[in-house]
């Protein structure tokens, strides 16, 4: 989970120097020999994972220019920050305008050498947040900005792409917070209609008394209230995507009206005297089961076979795990850059624990406890002590630091706010104590004031590991 950074140096004394002290701030290091070795490890797939590169200047063979002029092309955005003795103002503003993010004179403190790329790297993240922001606003959101592609969410992005490039009617199911929306986007940005206007209507959020006007508009007048026309959601995607989310919320009778505006290619807006002609993508969504609200009458049967002509099936969050890991750390690096933090990873424990969860509220659930632990947390690693809420709904209590002591707080209470067993609660005690003092059981027995066949029977008897 910790961003990589890449030292690209001829002198092995220097390699090491800054390996020790970019790797004691938690970041991972691969290393090149020289500009040559860089420019080729660059070339490979592997490459991918690197977040950042430290550039000699001066290197025999291929210098750090030759290495800013071949990788800049491959990866644009990849900051790179270059490091030499030669501080002239000709050099500086020749590696600037190279495409490096900084420059750096030798030697370097460690100090500079830690807020520049700390720098570097939130500009890196904010700035692709605000191109994926500029494309989503202008409707040119595409597949490649949707993080997380596992196994199961893979044949799902597969059908999307497909249906990107025809002007077929998708429905699109799935549990509420896996991220509907931003597939619908993505058809839209990969499509003919790129570019084009993205409207998204949450039919379960509308009153019921304002639906027919906010889908198909009104004439000034029509209603009391009325006091100009509205065009209405349907004629303000007119040449672009109309999004409708939890379609099964709509209520029947409006249902008759969408079926006849989809049919029709127009709609009728309330109040006035002729319908209005509409040219729009149709993408509806929903979490519900459509088929049951077919039998159980609260869903039109016709207007499901004019909505589901292309299904897709968003798994939810708990059946793809493997796309935990890349969805935090790219929810880590927005929210550290949006929110001025220094977190940059997240630990294996706190991982195991994400992974572990069974995440009701999908992708949105997920931004959000790590949106609260990256707030709360005051180092550059979210820890499991960061997630109390996440670890107190599984029935697990995590060490929260407390004082300088270093004390532990355990949960009284379980998921349901009710008290937990006095059991529970002496084997988290336990698992607290065994962490605590690294699984030295004779001092793990004297501080808990027990002698040590009890404390081994417990172990046994709860289940605990206490290897090391």
């Amino acid at each position: 989970m910790a961003q990589t950074v890449l030292i690209v140096d001829d002198d092995p004394t220097q390699r090491r120097l800054l390996e020790t002290v970019v790797s004691r701030q938690g970041y991972a290091v691969a290393m090149a020999k020289g500009g040559e070795d860089a420019v080729t490890f660059m070339k490979t797939e592997e490459s991918n994972g690197i977040d950042l590169i430290l550039l000699d200047l001066v290197m025999p063979d291929v210098d750090g220019f030759a290495v800013l002029q071949q990788v800049k092309p491959r990866r644009p955005d990849l900051p790179i920050i270059v490091l030499t003795a030669q501080s002239g103002i000709d050099v500086i503003v020749k590696v600037m305008q190279a495409g490096a993010a900084d420059f750096i004179p030798k030697p370097a403190s460690p100090e500079r050498l830690l807020v520049s790329m700390e720098n570097a790297l939130k500009m890196n993240v904010l700035s692709h947040q605000v191109s994926r922001l500029t494309r989503q606003v202008d409707g040119r959101m595409q597949f490649d900005d949707l993080v997380g592609g596992s196994g199961a969410m893979s044949a799902a992005l597969d059908l999307a792409r497909r249906a990107a490039s025809s002007n077929i009617p998708i429905l699109i199911e799935g549990e509420s917070g896996v991220g509907k929306e931003m597939i619908a986007r993505a058809v839209q940005g990969s499509g003919e209609r790129s570019g084009k206007a993205f409207v998204a209507v949450n039919c379960g959020a509308i009153p019921e008394n304002l639906v027919e006007s906010i889908l198909f508009g009104h004439e000034k007048g029509a209603f009391t209230g009325a006091n100009e026309r509205h065009a209405g959601k349907f004629q303000e995607a007119d040449g672009g995507t109309l999004f409708l989310d939890e379609i099964g919320e709509l209520r029947q009778d409006m249902q008759v009206k969408l079926l006849r505006a989809i049919q029709e290619g127009e709609v009728d807006p309330v109040g006035a005297r002729a319908p209005v002609q509409v040219d729009i993508r149709l993408i509806s969504a929903t979490n519900r089961d459509l088929q049951q609200q077919i039998n159980e009458g609260s869903f039109r049967e016709d207007l499901y076979y004019r909505l589901n002509v292309f299904p897709i099936s968003i798994p939810p969050l708990r059946e793809r795990q493997e796309d935990i890991p890349p969805l935090a750390a790219h929810f880590i690096a927005k929210l550290a850059a949006t929110e001025g933090k220094a977190v940059r990873s997240l630990s294996e424990p706190a991982l195991e624990l994400l992974k572990g969860f069974d995440w009701p509220g999908n992708v949105r659930q997920l931004e959000n406890a790590i949106f609260r632990a990256v707030v709360l947390c005051d180092g550059d690693e979210l820890k499991l002590a960061d997630f109390p809420q996440i670890a107190q709904s599984m029935g697990m209590t995590t060490p929260t630091a407390m004082s300088a002591g270093g004390s532990g707080a355990l949960a009284g209470l379980d998921a349901a706010g009710e008290v937990r067993t006095l059991n529970a609660m002496e084997a988290d005690m336990i698992r607290l104590a065994v962490d605590k003092y690294d699984g030295q059981m004779t001092e793990v027995a004297r501080r808990l004031g027990i002698g040590r066949s009890t404390l081994y029977r417990k172990v046994a008897e709860f289940g605990i590991d206490v290897e090391r």
